[in-house]
């Protein structure tokens, strides 16, 4: 499993319902399991195929594309195209542990 093992970024625990577009537009709402400024894990119901091109609506930043790195089990995991702003992140994460939509 190298998607796992390439990630040298830590993760933040957060459970955040996102709302999810792929790219044939179809909106997918998911649980955000974990974030870092560079990716996240999510469950999904819908399968996605990895190298799919996705975008994430995060609070406070607004939406991010990301590109699905694996899929497994009704979990994807994602590395976004543009890292959340430094500056940012702690309120991204801080909006989605207290249920603030995105």
């Amino acid at each position: 499993m190298v998607a796992y093992e390439d990630r040298v970024e830590p993760r933040d625990e957060t459970l955040h319902r996102a709302r999810l577009l792929v790219a044939d537009g179809t909106a997918r709402v998911v649980t955000v399991v974990n974030l870092s400024p560079n990716g996240f894990m999510a469950r999904c119901d819908a399968p996605l195929a990895v190298g799919e091109t996705v975008t994430i609506a995060l609070p406070i930043v607004g939406a991010f594309a990301a590109e699905v790195r694996w899929a497994l089990g009704g979990r994807i995991g994602c590395k976004l195209a543009l890292e959340v702003p430094p500056a940012l992140y702690q309120f991204v994460l801080a909006a989605m542990r207290d249920g603030a939509a995105g």
